[in-house]
């Protein structure tokens, strides 16, 4: 295939960008070199345009094809953020910060759309505009969102939007895709409860908050259990409990859990919302204590249009020939879900072959994988838009 023969021979081109965003992360919005270097590259290549600053840190390019005619208008979505982990990998090109790495694989992304990009201003051979959204803090800042607040997508007149994550455990040039929910929306919600702290050893003279907490802690669990449909996805997790006491003979006054619910379906978690709230308030009032709930909506479901999933499908299968259409879902969950919330398109994954799962020190982008991912981000575009 053409596309991935080129990918071929800018392999080191872009294996040299990839290393250089290793060795310098940058978290959430604070990523000025990352972007920086992205915005000098992308003028390099000779895109038509090439603004910085959108959704705080974002980066766009601009590709026109030979020509637009068909006025039609692709954008293709990379993310440029690290996170706050001690790398672990003992590669000569380790993150030169402490304390960041890239653990998912972001540099992986930016390098390959970037090769993309390169590829899309040297041949133009597609008719409309290409955009190359470069994005800020996806690791849980939301950036997806502040682009798409922003007028990104109004501004350019993006049609329809594509983007791609790799992923350990599939083999390095494999895809995997389907329609519909692929990731799970990921709230946050944190429970408060307040008893009457005391003596130990004095128990029946206080209000136990360990022990509304603990109850509490179970009693969430029979909502994936007992109150929601088993054939929909639901997980409740509490992750954290913290007292207002260290101390081995000190009952607290105060027991703070926080946690994480992950859905698939917008009833679902309106429901799930709605019972934990009842369930923490509940149960701590049954034992004579008081609970507060703080809960916050974090990224939405990341939703796949059928449409375009098919077209993502016919790219990835000319591309390497290996793509599974009917992935089962993921409950991470990602905030390219705010772009496909505006505009359809499709997300899909890339394998990085048998490494470390991704958020883990030992974790490191596969460069093996760049020709795959560069040719399936240049093909969405010479697909959607045929000369």
């Amino acid at each position: 295939m053409p596309v991935k023969n080129r990918f071929a021979e800018l392999l080191p081109e872009i294996t040299a960008w990839r290393r250089d965003f290793h060795e310098h992360p940058e978290l959430l919005f604070d990523v000025h070199r990352t972007a920086g270097r992205v915005a000098e590259l992308l003028r390099s290549f000779g895109c038509d345009e090439v603004v910085e600053g959108i959704g705080r840190t974002g980066v766009v390019g601009v590709i026109r094809g030979r020509t637009t005619a068909s006025g039609r208008v692709v954008g293709l979505r990379a993310d440029m953020d690290a996170l706050p982990i001690t790398e672990q990998t003992g590669v000569p090109y380790a993150s030169r910060t402490p304390g960041k790495m890239h653990a998912c694989g972001h540099d992986g992304h930016t390098a390959m759309l970037l090769g993309a990009a390169k590829y899309l201003a040297e041949t133009r051979a597609f008719d409309g505009t290409a955009v190359v959204i470069f994005q800020p803090a996806e690791e849980g800042g939301g950036g997806g969102r502040e682009m798409v607040a922003d007028g990104m997508m109004d501004r350019w007149g993006v049609q329809e939007v594509y983007g791609m994550h790799n992923m350990p455990g599939i083999p390095v040039g494999q895809f995997a895709i389907r329609p519909g929910a692929i990731m799970a929306a990921a709230d946050q919600f944190e429970i408060v409860v307040t008893g009457k702290g005391g003596h130990a050893a004095k128990p029946h003279d206080c209000i136990d908050t360990t022990l509304v907490a603990a109850q509490i802690i179970v009693a969430l669990q029979t909502i994936a259990s007992r109150n929601v449909d088993p054939m929909k996805q639901v997980v409740v997790s509490v992750c954290t409990v913290q007292t207002d006491s260290t101390a081995h003979n000190v009952i607290p006054q105060v027991v703070r859990m926080k946690g994480t619910v992950r859905t698939m379906d917008a009833r679902v978690q309106d429901f799930v919302e709605e019972r934990i709230a009842r369930i923490a308030e509940g149960t701590a009032l049954a034992l004579g204590a008081q609970a507060e709930l703080h809960y916050q909506r974090g990224y939405p479901v990341t939703v796949n249009a059928p449409e375009q999933t098919g077209f993502a499908v016919e790219v990835a299968r000319a591309v390497s020939g290996r793509v599974d259409a009917d992935t089962p879902p993921l409950m991470g969950a990602e905030d390219f879900s705010f772009m496909l919330n505006e505009r359809p398109g499709a997300y899909i994954f890339l394998g990085n072959g048998d490494t470390a799962m991704v958020h883990h020190p030992a974790y490191n982008f596969d460069d093996n994988a760049i020709p795959f991912g560069a040719s399936w981000y240049a093909g969405m575009v010479e697909a959607r838009m045929p000369v």
